[in-house]
């Protein structure tokens, strides 16, 4: 695959170029001079051709702290570079510039003078001004607007003599991401991250230094162990917010914390000596939220001081400390001497495996009768809970789904009880689990009752072939009095009485009539 480098001095627009030709925000950008310090290498998809594309530190004059460490590493990219990006600013030249001019005079023939900052048309006679530096080829862009990246673009395309267009080159890529184990390097600044980033992929990818802080951006690498393929990323050291002074080194954390979603297995790597510390516990709780396996490297090994049960004494020390992984695997290694990294790599596999794992549905629920009756969930104010059963509903991250009675007050200990058998008996002893409660949805001669409970028809009964009832209301519900009789008041009590004595009257005279009538006769 073709290599382009992108080189020059700090501050030029290496980083934003690099963004933009990649397509997305890999580099850190900033107007603050050295941003950059580790070489940063992405695929670009240069009109259908996979194309490594690297961007480097910038290379100063004046060697202070980083900068030699810096511009060291950025020239050694070029003897193995197809073609290099020189970058050089339209509004300035430097001595820096100068001192690169000369330095980059072997390389002239693979070298593109790229002018950078043609940011309007009233820029572009200055372009004319670099012919005088003897390059073949200079093109005028703009890095920040997207101009002149075509014409950039078709120069490289006929300097590395790329002429068969290839075919699905975004999907073989993606291919070999998912054949790729991703592992993630995190931790606190200055704990061995880059050393041992270095010694596994047996390049020289990120700047190691005794200095806390050294790495900025995610440096990628790659390497292959018994038959797998591995990608590394290297992050930046992790420090608490309230440490983080600088724009930069806030995005830097901000880029490290991201790593954890792109990854399959962290490697959370603690300095032996120091011990653990509250940050540390910060990190580790963000990688259980995210379901993601991880192995806790407990580096510098060899500065421990030999005493028997020494690293019985760690592990337990760690293991009370650290309750939230109480269930990751714990390695000893040494990131100088390579001492422990094996046996590292074997627990990162599998975990890795368990990640993937999936439990058939009868299994579980097999299992899960079994441990309802070693130990039942306790009885809440409403009754007992109930676990009815469950299912696995996802792999990478690892989740269940049970079933319930009662959601509300479900007692917790039940789910960390769950979560302890689900380890020991169905092989997820190393990485995090997340169970999820929902209430069984309930039929409704069973949950509804009183008024709302429907009483099937007496024709629905009888297509059935059940027996002819009378038709009653569902017993149950919320209990009604009897209305009060009502009291007849003093008034209407009066006329009734005299209702009374007329109709009496009436019916005493009409028989005395009818007795007068039968004398006469």
């Amino acid at each position: 695959m073709k290599k382009v480098v992108i080189i020059g001095r700090p501050n030029v627009g290496k980083s934003t170029l690099f963004n933009r030709l990649i397509g997305k925000r890999r580099a850190i950008t900033d107007p603050t001079p050295g941003v950059t310090r580790d070489p940063i290498t992405e695929r670009w998809i240069l009109n259908g051709h996979a194309v490594d594309l690297t961007d480097s530190g910038g290379v100063k004059l004046d060697l202070e702290g980083f900068d030699e460490l810096v511009s060291k590493k950025s020239l050694s990219l070029l003897d193995g570079a197809d073609a290099i990006l020189f970058m050089m600013d339209c509004t300035e030249v430097t001595p820096e510039d100068q001192m690169l001019l000369k330095v980059l005079r072997p390389y002239t023939d693979k070298i593109v003078l790229v002018v950078n900052k043609i940011d309007d048309y009233k820029r572009e006679d200055l372009i004319w001004n670099y012919f005088s530096y003897g390059y073949q080829r200079i093109v005028g862009i703009s890095s920040s607007h997207g101009l002149g990246i075509d014409t950039l673009e078709e120069t490289l395309l006929g300097m590395l003599d790329l002429e068969d267009e290839l075919e699905d080159v975004e999907d073989l890529q993606q291919e070999d991401d998912r054949h790729s184990i991703k592992l993630a390097v995190l931790g606190k600044p200055n704990t061995g991250k880059s050393t041992l980033t270095n010694l596994l992929t047996g390049l020289d990818l990120s700047i190691v230094s005794p200095i806390a802080g050294t790495t900025r951006d995610v440096v990628k690498g790659s390497f292959s162990y018994k038959g797998n393929e591995f990608t590394i990323l290297d992050t930046a050291g992790i420090r608490r917010k309230a440490k983080v002074e600088e724009d930069v080194e806030y995005y830097s954390v901000n880029r490290a914390i991201k790593t954890i979603d792109e990854a399959d297995v962290v490697l959370l790597v603690v300095d032996t000596i120091e011990g653990l510390s509250e940050q540390d516990k910060k990190i580790a709780n963000l990688i259980v939220r995210r379901g993601k396996g991880v192995v806790l490297a407990l580096n510098k090994t060899d500065l421990l001081k030999g005493l028997p049960n020494e690293r019985q004494a760690i592990e337990d020390r760690v293991r009370f400390q650290f309750p939230i992984l109480n269930f990751a695997p714990i390695r000893f290694i040494s990131a100088a001497t390579g001492d422990g990294v094996a046996e590292m790599l074997d627990t990162a596999l599998k975990v890795n495996v368990q990640l993937a794992k999936r439990i058939d549905t009868a299994v579980l629920n097999t299992a899960l009768k079994a441990w309802g009756e070693a130990y039942q969930p306790s009885r809440g104010a409403e009754g007992h809970f109930k676990v009815y059963y469950g299912t696995q509903i996802s792999a990478q991250p690892v989740k269940f789904l049970f079933f319930i009675n009662r959601k509300k007050d479900f007692p917790q200990t039940y789910v960390q009880y769950l979560k302890n058998c689900i380890r020991r008996d169905l092989g997820f002893n190393d990485i995090p689990i997340e169970i999820d409660l929902r209430e069984r949805e309930r039929s409704e001669s069973n949950h509804k009752l009183g008024q709302k409970a429907k009483v099937r028809p007496v024709e629905e009964r009888e297509a059935v072939g059940k027996p002819r009832t009378t038709q009653k209301p569902a017993a149950g519900g919320k209990a009604k009095a009897k209305p009060a009789a009502k009291k007849v008041g003093a008034k209407a009590k009066a006329i009734a009485v005299k209702k009374a004595r007329e109709t009496y009257k009436n019916s005493k005279t009409a028989a005395k009539g009818a007795e007068k009538k039968t004398r006469g006769k």
